[in-house]
């Protein structure tokens, strides 16, 4: 099974984009390929950039799922995921380590953006389901599949910790396109 891990590159928001990276994994663990692109921080333009970065991959036609990194990136370029799983007719995942604030989240994007309600109806717009690991369970949105096929993939793609390969490797590659060399936790 062949899975795209999505997660952007460390950033500041002074700069005006950010890297994103693809990793291609065939599961559990075997990096088939690097696909890259940029999205605006804090713009809207997350959903166009991924499908694009897909599209035009030799991997999209054997993608069993993608796995984004949560549902935001770039700061608060918000992905529709919705709009990429019907684009592209493969299953979308996100996954975050941590429970949202949704709260806070709608706090900063009032105070941050007139588009507001916009982003945070992509961010709320699907439920939003624990998912148990060895470790500390696991936050995932997902559309295009049913929550025992992500169950199953995140078990299935998950070496060390509670973070998928996918996820771990194209953080790992994306923090050391940044810096130079790949650390902390994704």
């Amino acid at each position: 099974m062949r899975v795209l891990g999505i997660d952007d590159s460390p950033f500041t928001f002074k700069e005006k984009d950010v890297a994103i990276i693809g990793a291609a994994v065939r599961l559990p663990n075997y990096l088939e390929g690097v696909l890259r692109t940029k999205v605006d921080v804090d713009g809207t333009d997350a959903t166009d950039r991924l499908r694009e970065m897909v599209r035009r991959s030799r991997y999209m036609e054997n993608l069993a799922a993608i796995l984004i990194d949560g549902i935001a990136v770039g700061g608060f370029n918000v992905i529709d995921i919705e709009a990429l799983y019907t684009d592209l007719g493969i299953p979308v995942v996100t996954v975050t380590r941590d429970e949202p604030d949704i709260k806070s989240i709608e706090d900063v994007l009032k105070a941050k953006f007139s588009d507001w309600k916009k982003r945070l109806d992509l961010i709320t717009g699907r439920d939003l389901h624990t998912v148990k690991t060895e470790h500390k369970p696991l936050y995932v949105q997902f559309v295009g599949t049913e929550l025992s096929d992500v169950e199953e993939l995140i078990s299935k793609s998950t070496v060390l910790g509670a973070l998928p390969e996918p996820i771990r490797i194209a953080h790992l590659i994306a923090a050391a396109i940044r810096t130079g060399e790949s650390h902390g936790r994704a």
